[in-house]
């Protein structure tokens, strides 16, 4: 099976200069967990929750200082470690970063008529969830593990 059978063909997808909480949007609206970051139809990087939530990690002051998780950081515990203002502008100054300074890369892509198992293995290899598909240098796609499990299924 290969992996043009399989992939998703409707794209979720940012530019490189987008800001940070357009990303953020696009990964709540669609229900994703990463896109693939394009210029002139070629994938430059992918932004993911990982990489937004990243950008909101408080340094420790002190060892005595209990730190949030990424969640809870939104929230009360940020405001009382840093003050409700500083927290305000620490929140716009994050989403307002463009998707360049923050997506992962080189980005690890598929090529449409590569094969189901090759794939897998790459993104096993790489330890990605999801990876762009690629014909003639452009995006066509994009095969996530679920794709490759339900592509299993398929063929089994």
């Amino acid at each position: 099976m290969q992996v043009n059978e399989i992939m998703t063909k409707n794209v979720i997808f940012c530019s490189p200069n987008d800001p940070v909480k357009h990303a953020a949007r696009l990964l709540r609206e669609h229900k994703v967990g990463g896109i693939p970051v394009v210029q002139d139809r070629k994938v430059t990087g992918m932004i993911t929750e990982s990489d937004i939530l990243k950008l909101l990690e408080v340094p420790e002051r002190d060892s005595q200082l209990w730190l949030p998780s990424p969640f809870e950081i939104i929230e009360v515990p940020l405001r009382e470690l840093i003050g409700w203002e500083e927290a305000s502008h620490a929140l716009d100054d994050v989403g307002n970063k463009k998707v360049s300074d923050v997506m992962s890369h080189p980005v690890v892509t598929a090529d449409v008529s590569e094969s189901l198992e090759t794939v897998a293995s790459r993104m096993v290899k790489h330890n990605v969830v999801r990876v762009p598909v690629i014909k003639d240098s452009e995006l066509v796609g994009i095969v996530t593990r679920h794709n490759i499990i339900a592509g299993l299924a398929l063929s089994a």
